[in-house]
């Protein structure tokens, strides 16, 4: 028997699936080093049943991806040639299957590291999102430096890889009319049993699986995740097309529970205030101390001069950001748009026609411009910038020709502090009333700050705290200039983040808690933007109609949010999409998978998510909080299709 096995495993079709089931090793390793490369995001929710979910879940999408990535190597195995049947042909399959299982296993262990930024394995957006960066290579050698056991994982795989190849033995067919029956039928064989692997299962009734379906087999979306496989979500998401409108309502009952136009009464009184929009990198709530008072256990708290900021401000207790990137970022920030499914910038609706605070200030007579440090042309804030209405822009380019080329952090962007300082002078020199808006750069992977300041900020928990230390400090010196200005007293000032981070604190690496960033109003001697509010629920895109309501704007426009100022507290919400869709709004917050509600919970009670209460929550709450998010989701997808994001 033992003779027989080995003889079938030297066999064309019996090295085929040795090679194959090796194939699934591998992905199985790389899931495992993503497991626990990110252990904390799923440890404490884990049990034996989840697992076992997992686990089923995994196999049915590695069975696709495996598929997907050995389809050239399947063909080159069975494709009926007896010509082919040399020790020289079988070496070259030998290495097109170890390159192919390679470049697969590179992506897997590329996200073991990208998911703490994004809260999901890699799409084919990522293409497209680093698409205008010259400085990949060295964020590449960077990276392998900064985890180098990965490199390590990487090469001992590779390695086992070609020495566990199962290399069909070469010798003399017994006849051709064998050879060709055998392998025409095998080739028969396996046609069928690909396309099941790829669909996810076989029947008529069942359609292909996508990235989605990785829903089922867990009990939270980011333990998604760990049930996908790189490979599959590039390639299941490669020329998708990101908004399909769905018919959940007629659209008087999607406009009666959702209407994104916003009109000004007409009894507003325009108030030309300077506004300016601070959007800091990775800035999550997590590290701010005077946020996280009430937070069990906590001992962060990284912003001194934040924290006295928000002391003189008006901010949330309860706000969110509406996406996980810095793509995401400055469209809901400043335009009201949220991502949903995947980023504005990277589909087809960037094309849209789209107004946003710049936009509409704009005709009012502001001058706006929008200040970035990088590269112009770096992640296409230069192109969104103009599309929304800014008409100057300042990027790395302006201030290497009036400031000088020493303060360029080699990677990314200008460090903060210089780069605040322009962004100071050059207000300064602005026609008032403006309108401008600055993305910072510093607290950014690969998590650096400058010489000078390595003793000062020292390293935390996390690689970020020491960058998030500068960059309050930057924040501190910007102010200080700023105070010094003559428009200075006659100005909104807006302090958010991107996104969120690194996380050494278990709220914040929740379903929700991942998405829980500062949203911070600042108006020099106005009393009446002070305070932190918990009754109120705060998302980004509730920036631009708070602003503009904050000015008494009397034009109608576009956004999905509302004015915090003038929305009672109990209508205020929050949404946001990580491979399902989150709706906050009250004392609940509800998952939505496109389709139906999958989970509910009390997010303020409950701050780590683990009691879903979807099965014995109020049916009315939930049932309209579930209506009005259909209306969210139809309004956007519509306008998104139709070319409706300005009035």
């Amino acid at each position: 028997m033992v003779s027989s096995f080995k003889k079938f495993t030297h066999s064309l079709v019996g090295s085929l699936v040795c090679n194959i089931l090796l194939s699934y090793i591998i992905f199985f390793v790389a899931r495992l080093v993503f497991f626990v490369a990110n252990v904390s995001y799923f440890i404490d929710y884990m049990s034996w049943p989840l697992l076992g979910s997992m686990l089923q879940g995994a196999l049915v999408f590695d069975t696709s991806a495996v598929i997907y990535c050995n389809l050239l190597y399947i063909v080159m195995v069975l494709f009926p040639l007896h010509l082919k049947e040399n020790a020289a042909y079988y070496r070259v399959s030998k290495w097109t299957w170890v390159a192919l299982n390679a470049v697969a296993l590179v992506a897997n262990l590329a996200d073991a590291v990208y998911f703490k930024f994004t809260g999901r394995r890699t799409t084919a957006t990522v293409f497209s999102e680093f698409g205008n960066e010259d400085n990949l290579l060295s964020i590449v050698f960077k990276e392998l430096a900064m985890h180098w056991w990965l490199l390590l994982v990487f090469v001992f795989l590779v390695w086992g890889m070609s020495k566990l190849y199962r290399m069909p033995q070469a010798g003399e067919r017994k006849g051709l009319l064998r050879y060709y029956v055998t392998q025409a039928a095998s080739l028969l064989v396996a046609v069928p049993l690909c396309i099941f692997g790829i669909r996810g299962g076989i029947g008529p009734t069942v359609r292909p699986i996508t990235i989605s379906n990785a829903n089922q087999y867990v009990n939270r979306p980011v333990e998604a995740a760990v049930v996908l496989n790189t490979p599959f979500s590039v390639i299941r998401t490669i020329g998708k097309k990101p908004f399909e409108v769905p018919h959940y309502m007629p659209d008087a009952d999607m406009q009666r529970l959702f209407d994104p136009v916003h009109i000004p009464a007409d009894t507003v009184t325009f108030n030309p205030k300077n506004v300016v929009v601070i959007i800091i990198e990775s800035f999550g709530k997590e590290y701010i101390g005077s946020l996280n008072r009430n937070v069990d256990g906590y001992e962060g708290g990284y912003t001194p001069f934040t924290d006295e900021l928000v002391g003189r401000s008006l901010t949330f207790s309860h706000s969110y950001s509406n996406g996980r990137k810095s793509i995401d970022g400055m469209p809901s920030v400043l335009s009201g748009i949220p991502m949903f499914v995947e980023p504005f910038f990277l589909t087809p609706a960037s094309l849209n026609e789209v107004s946003g605070i710049a936009g509409e200030l704009g005709k009012k007579g502001y001058e706006t411009a929008f200040f970035h440090g990088a590269p112009n042309g770096s992640m296409g804030f230069q192109a969104f910038a103009r599309a929304t209405g800014f008409k100057q822009y300042y990027g790395k380019s302006e201030y290497d020709r009036e400031v000088g080329t020493g303060d360029f952090d080699g990677t990314w962007a200008i460090w903060d502090e210089p780069f605040m300082q322009y962004y100071c002078q050059v207000m300064s020199r602005m026609r008032e009333p403006f309108m401008t808006a600055v993305f910072t750069a510093s607290s950014h992977h690969p998590f650096v700050i400058p010489e000078q300041y390595r003793d000062t900020f020292p390293e935390g928990k996390v690689s970020i705290h020491k960058c998030i230390r500068y960059t309050d400090h930057a924040l501190r010196r910007f102010f200080e200039s700023a105070s010094r200005e003559p428009w200075f007293g006659n100005t909104l000032f807006v302090i958010t983040a991107d996104h969120t981070n690194q996380s050494d604190v278990a709220r914040y690496q929740t379903d929700l808690g991942m998405f829980e960033v500062p949203v911070i109003f600042y108006a020099p001697g106005d009393s009446t933007l002070t305070g932190l509010r918990d009754d109120v629920i705060a998302q980004q895109t509730d920036i631009m109609p708070t602003v503009l309501g904050y000015l008494g704007y009397d034009n109608p426009y576009v956004a999905f949010g509302c004015d915090l100022l003038a929305t009672s507290p109990a209508e205020t919400f929050a949404v946001n999409y990580n491979g399902i869709y989150q709706y906050v709004k009250g004392d609940y917050l509800l998952q939505f998978d496109g389709d139906k509600p999958v989970a509910a919970y009390k997010y303020k009670e409950d701050v780590l998510l683990k009691n879903n209460i979807l099965p014995i929550a109020p049916v009315d709450t939930i049932s309209l909080m579930e209506n009005e998010l259909k209306a969210i989701i139809q309004q956007y997808m519509q306008r998104m299709t139709g070319n409706r994001l300005v009035p």
